[in-house]
């Protein structure tokens, strides 16, 4: 008997058939898995991470006195990095208006059989008081009104712990010392402080960025007479974890001048004492010789399973794991409207306020954002959706008085492009610093910035400072990249 055999024809139509279904199966495998990937990259951030921080509008919660984004305007107690002229952009998202400070009472003021202040009836939520952890010591300035009131006293400045004693950049004489900062033997004594910190953040610090509206960072259109160009400066994270809690262009041959940690790149022997000599002298981590030093506050965070303790003992009220970013971007920009000149040797040039949120937030620059949602800029910390990351934004100064390398409140001798992109009369158009740096925050993990701990870890206090020690060949080298429109 003979064996049916299948027509050729026919062989070929299954062998195709087989294909496209194959073919449609894996498809749709892919699609679906993609899909799945976009729709979870794209869920919403983890709100739970509010759950942990003191909620000063919630009178049953174990609140800390509220941060303010823009109260009336005082003097600095320390060498603040703050600005005389504020950016060109306006800081959107300003959030809710301040709330009012609760009222504090001293706890050697308390009768032992008074119940404790943090443990309020359930029945009489009405007045809520600040709460410190056991053991804590917070300074009268975080906790009391700022107005005196006929019992009580005005409180004492905010912490200095051994600050510069030159006048503050907006040209006050310096004042009094005040009183020191708490122990950092007090600090660590919180159980958990990602809950338990007095210093901040707060919840109103805070923004789901899917709720922020958008805005165009580059916003300003380029005319024919302007500079497109770029330079673009590879300095690395601080993989050598360059630190320190200084700032020499604000109070120099002071080691803790800042009160808070910076990050490093670039020049690899910056710190208080830093002079040109000694930046001149030095290596660096950029490439093409950059001898640039570039610093901003380093951000730490605070875990959930009560870890996060002090990493410092001269500024304990900066609490928790300081984390790098996993890429810093630094780019010198075109003007709007005009070509570039080189930038001095040696110039100073900060951005921000390190003190915004105590100065009236005139002088602040901060700007923060996810990746994927760049098109949504807030001055608030942002809770990002999963697989998106924490961005900080720093766009420098870049209009140039044409004489000083520095002035007495380190801002005047650099200011802003208007709203056009033009530089003020009388004053040069240099390229543009724009720091980016981008950071991958532990999921449901609280995160602030270091900062003054009379800032209260407050996000419109980010900033950030550069003093170019490029080699004059980079420097030609960044004109011309930047004024022929190329990208280098």
């Amino acid at each position: 008997m003979s064996r049916h055999k299948m027509p050729r024809r026919t062989k070929r139509r299954l062998i195709a058939a087989a294909i496209a279904a194959t073919t449609l199966i894996g498809t749709g495998v892919v699609i679906g898995i993609t899909g799945n990937a976009f729709a979870w990259g794209r869920r919403g951030p983890d709100l739970s991470v509010l759950e942990c921080i003191p909620d000063v509008t919630n009178p049953s919660s174990s609140a800390a006195p509220p941060t303010q984004s823009a109260p009336p305007q005082q003097s600095s107690s320390a060498p603040a990095e703050t600005s005389s002229n504020a950016p060109a952009e306006p800081a959107p998202d300003q959030g809710a208006p301040d709330q009012p400070a609760p009222e504090q009472q001293a706890p050697d003021q308390q009768a032992p059989e008074q119940p404790a202040p943090e443990q309020p009836a359930p029945e009489q939520p009405a007045k809520q008081q600040a709460v410190q952890p056991q053991g804590a010591v917070a300074p009268a300035a975080y906790a009391q009104p700022s107005t005196p009131t006929p019992d009580k006293p005005a409180p004492p400045p905010a912490p200095n712990g051994g600050a510069a004693t030159s006048p503050d950049e907006a040209g006050a004489p310096p004042p009094a010392k005040p009183d020191p900062q708490p122990q950092a033997e007090d600090v660590k004594q919180f159980t958990k402080p990602s809950c338990t910190d007095a210093f901040g953040p707060f919840p109103q610090d805070f923004v789901n960025i899917l709720k922020v509206t958008r805005s165009n960072l580059n916003a300003t259109r380029t005319q024919r007479s302007g500079s497109r160009g770029t330079l673009t400066s590879r300095c690395g994270t601080n993989q050598n974890h360059h630190n320190n809690p200084a700032n020499f262009i604000v109070a120099p041959g002071n080691a803790n001048g800042a009160h808070h940690l910076h990050d490093y790149v670039g020049n690899l022997s910056t710190d208080g004492n830093s002079t040109n000599e000694s930046l001149s002298a030095a290596g660096t981590t950029c490439q093409a010789g950059d001898k640039s030093t570039y610093y901003w506050p380093v951000i730490r965070v605070r875990d959930q399973d009560g870890g996060g303790a002090a990493s410092e003992a001269e500024n304990p009220h900066n609490i928790g794991r300081v984390i790098q970013p996993t890429s810093a971007s630094l780019v010198f920009r075109g003007n709007a409207t005009a070509k570039v000149v080189a930038m001095p040797d040696f110039i100073r040039i900060i951005t921000g306020d390190a003190k915004a949120a105590i100065n009236g937030g005139a002088n602040g620059n901060a700007k923060w954002t996810c990746t994927g949602f760049t098109d949504r800029l807030t001055t608030k910390y942002p809770l990002c959706p999963r697989g998106s990351r924490l961005q900080r934004i720093a766009d420098f100064p870049s209009c140039w008085d044409g004489t000083n390398i520095d002035s007495a409140n380190h801002r005047t001798h650099v200011s802003f492009p208007d709203k056009s992109g033009a530089c003020p009369a009388g004053t040069k158009a240099i390229p543009q610093l724009r720091i980016t740096l981008t950071f991958d925050v532990p999921r449901g993990s609280i995160f602030a910035l270091d900062a003054f701990p009379e800032v209260q870890h407050s996000p419109i206090t980010d900033h950030a400072d550069f003093v170019n020690v490029m080699p004059k060949q980079l420097m030609d080298r960044a004109v011309q990249c930047i004024n022929s429109g190329r990208n280098c």
